[in-house]
């Protein structure tokens, strides 16, 4: 009996691990849970191959943020998705993109702000405004920030370990002009800070409902221009690097156009072309998974577009 008992517990803690790996009906994912690190805490991973996945040929690569929220919404928090599974298979049949492979970087869960929030425009801050910022909150109970912000390890992580193994295991174009990085709200916050850090590592950036106040408080907010003056500074060359944006009209998202408005400036007086840069509004859309799974076409046409990445 106390034999049968364990046996049921084990049972239903194999249900429980094998119920957070994502599933996908297209293409194939490898799941690596607890991928180690020198430079972060232990992280889990789900890297997506598409359908015609095959070692002989070679594959670009996009790296993105909370790949827990990617493929499969019946392990999801809020039970949304953003299928860039079935968006990319289909796209990639259709030969209307390059072929691509992503990797799904799972987030550090209650230390999801610290990793990121990008690190040097908070450390060019005043002390009392990094306090301010430090002390922010989503509510009364919930705090931001659980540790120090630790961005600038977070893409180390991506640059010197991760991208390495992706190489090294699968068949990749391993220069920028073939290696994205995306995400939405703090994940496109981060993608962007990626770019402009690695501008050799990174051709192109995918934004999605980008959270530019960081925080969520506007009032007395200095990041917003810190950031800004960051990216004056630090924006990759228009020439060779893409970036796309996006905001719906809708929620937290209501709040982005101004800010969006000023970024789209600083691209602008930085010689970004329509064809290097696209910016769209979508009204109505809400700052959620299945708005971002609705118009995720956009962003991978622009820059997957298949004679834009021979």
């Amino acid at each position: 009996m106390k034999t049968l008992r364990f046996l049921f517990i084990f049972i239903g803690l194999v249900q429980i691990c094998l119920a957070q790996v994502p599933q996908t009906n297209l293409g194939k994912i490898d799941f690596y849970p607890s991928f180690k690190s020198n430079f972060i805490p232990a992280i889990d991973l789900a890297i997506w191959l598409p359908s015609n996945y095959d070692t002989n040929q070679k594959y670009s690569v996009l790296y993105l943020q909370d790949g827990g929220s990617l493929f499969d919404a019946k392990i999801t928090w809020n039970q949304q998705e953003w299928g860039i599974d079935e968006c990319l298979d289909s796209l990639i049949a259709a030969k209307k993109i390059t072929n691509v492979i992503v990797v799904g970087i799972y987030n550090s869960g209650k230390n999801r702000h610290a990793s990121y929030f990008p690190q040097k425009p908070f450390e060019q801050m005043t002390a009392s405004d990094q306090q301010f910022i430090f002390n922010a909150a989503r509510s009364a109970e919930q705090k931001l920030f659980h540790t120090k912000i630790y961005s600038d390890s977070y893409l180390k992580f991506i640059v010197e370990e991760l991208k390495p193994f992706v190489d090294q295991k699968y068949a990749t174009h391993t220069d920028a002009k073939h290696t994205s990085i995306g995400g939405s709200s703090m994940g496109g916050l981060i993608s962007l800070y990626a770019i402009c850090e690695y501008p050799n590592i990174f051709g192109s950036a995918m934004c999605l409902s980008t959270h530019w106040p960081g925080i969520f408080e506007s009032a007395d907010n200095p990041f917003p221009i810190a950031f800004e003056n960051y990216l004056t500074l630090n924006l990759p060359q228009a020439s060779t690097h893409q970036i796309y944006f996006d905001y719906g009209t809708a929620t937290l998202d209501a709040i982005y156009e101004p800010y969006q408005l000023q970024i789209n400036q600083i691209f602008q007086r930085n010689g970004y072309q329509p064809h290097q840069f696209k910016c769209n509004k979508y009204d109505g859309a809400e700052h959620t998974e299945n708005a971002w799974s609705a118009r995720l076409n956009d962003p991978i046409l622009f820059l997957f577009k298949t004679h834009s990445r021979n």
